[in-house]
């Protein structure tokens, strides 16, 4: 039952933060944040035991929880653990409590219910990364979309509505594309082996014409590649970052655009490895747009959160490439970069929000001089921003390094163009920190605090995180190992080097 509690453990807390709001402002905050506490002591005590007691065999599966649900169907509630999956319910919960401390002082209304919607977004990640059942995993990908609609919308800012209705479509269509391809799936791997069923394990291997799997690989990608974003499904990515309160902001950055990376790695390549194949210098060259043009759109913004979600479009546009280069070494980059940019983009997230609280702006026109009234926020913000550009000793650099270097023996030019992308936000990082706490200062606030206990506490556990990815990634490369290993035999270029 570890599995189920990992999912059940943050839906029970939303209902209980919601119920106790009613009475009191603290206890919501309290209980969420248990609640997400306990799912992290799960995920690290199944961690341990991976460590110290790996699978036996062939098998790669840590942990497995099948029963029976719609039998007609061939339904099941199937979840299961490998080591890709426990190092994303990882950062979710390591990423969930830092969503719930970051808006211990911002949420003042309906406070039970913002915990919540937040606590269920969280839960329908977790679900997503567990589920072996394809029909499950649709339910858990719709969970997401619905609680993070009205964060947006009810606890955003100025244009939020838009924002949220904008997330919404985006996501609901290319979610009903993803539909349609899995029943599709089903309908032709019943009709092919007698046996109609959604489980993962089953599917894989199912016999394609060609024309057939590069509709139903599209069908998929359709919807991985809005959560990733790739450029151009990325629109609704900028307008929801700007509008979405701190936690709103840190979930989808570090935590829902992981779900369509990990939708690449687990389904795309898996199902569909030969129209995979046959798709990847395409998909190869819309992550060095996205590369590019994330960047350099990044730089022309002077609103701090939109600066932060356009590199999200740059960084995470490395994970498309390295998925679909398919080596050894740009896929362990790939793994990498979703926990690093996660961890980085997270932190930079929380502190735009805790500036805005303190300044109640976030326009870089009027920033500026600010170092010496937020000495701490200034020094954090230059170590995540040098972070996010790939400063050496942190873990962005060592994952988009692997992601260039196995890029390189499958597509030289590709690489070539995305290594300008590395250019591009050492300007970009640099204009954030030299706009919002050097030079002259503009704003005209007085500035009396800088980041308390509860925020240097945060930023400290993701300093630490961000540096032990740099110096130190091998246990999670290890970790990810047999499903880097399955996908580098079978994936994109498998007859590339390794």
């Amino acid at each position: 039952m570890i599995l189920p509690w990992l999912v059940l453990v943050p839906f029970v807390a939303g209902v209980l933060a919601w119920i106790a709001g009613r009475w009191s402002h603290a206890w919501p905050r309290w209980i969420a944040l248990a609640g997400i506490s306990t799912d992290l002591a799960i995920a690290v005590a199944l961690w341990i035991r991976s460590r110290t007691s790996p699978p036996s065999g062939s098998g790669r599966w840590l942990a497995d929880f099948d029963v029976r649900w719609i039998d007609a169907l061939g339904i099941r509630f199937h979840l299961g653990v490998d080591g890709l999956s426990l190092l994303l319910v990882l950062l979710t919960a390591f990423l969930g409590i830092m969503a719930v401390a970051a808006s211990w002082t911002e949420i003042q209304d309906r406070v039970g219910l913002f915990h919540f919607h937040l606590l269920w977004v969280l839960a329908g990640i977790v679900g997503v990364f567990l589920a072996l059942d394809l029909f499950l995993f649709y339910f858990f990908w719709e969970l997401m979309l619905v609680p993070m609609y009205f964060l947006i919308a009810m606890w955003g800012h100025e244009r939020r509505i838009y924002a949220a209705t904008k997330f919404f479509i985006f996501t609901q269509i290319s979610g009903l594309l993803m539909l349609i391809a899995i029943v599709a799936l089903y309908i032709v791997h019943g009709r092919a082996t007698g046996t109609y069923t959604f489980e993962y394990v089953q599917l894989v291997g199912t016999p394609l014409a060609p024309s057939t799997a590069w509709w139903l690989m599209l069908g998929f990608f359709g919807a991985f590649a809005v959560k990733l974003p790739v450029v151009p499904v990325h629109t609704w990515l900028p307008d929801a970052h700007t509008e979405a309160p701190t936690a709103g902001s840190v979930v989808l950055a570090s935590l829902l655009l992981k779900t369509g990376a990990y939708g690449l790695l687990r389904f795309v390549l898996p199902l569909f490895h030969d129209a995979a194949a046959a798709f990847a210098p395409i998909a190869i060259g819309l992550g060095v747009a996205g590369i590019l043009y994330g960047a350099v759109l990044a730089f022309g913004q002077t609103d701090l959160k939109r600066l932060v979600a356009y590199t999200s479009v740059s960084h995470m546009g490395f994970v498309l490439v390295g998925v679909f280069a398919g080596t050894t070494l740009a896929l362990q980059g790939a793994v990498l970069q979703i926990l690093c940019h996660g961890v980085s983009t997270g932190a930079l997230f929380i502190l735009v929000g805790a500036l805005q609280e303190r300044i109640h702006t976030r326009d870089l026109n009027r920033l500026g001089g600010l170092w010496a009234a937020l000495p701490r926020m200034g020094g954090l913000t230059m170590f995540f921003g040098l972070g996010a550009m790939g400063l050496p000793g942190l873990g962005n650099f060592v994952a988009e390094f692997l992601v260039l270097l196995g890029t390189y023996r499958v597509s030289p030019i590709a690489t070539a163009l995305a290594s300008i992308g590395l250019i591009i936000s050492t300007v970009y990082a640099l204009w954030m920190i030299q706009g919002a706490f050097q030079g002259r200062e503009r704003e005209a606030a007085v500035l009396t605090r800088d980041l308390g206990p509860r925020e240097m506490a945060m930023a400290t556990a993701l300093v630490v995180a961000l540096v032990w990815l740099g110096l130190y990634p091998q246990p999670v490369v290890d970790a990810a190992a047999p499903v880097v290993t399955d996908l580098s035999a079978t994936g994109p270029t498998r007859g590339a080097a390794r």
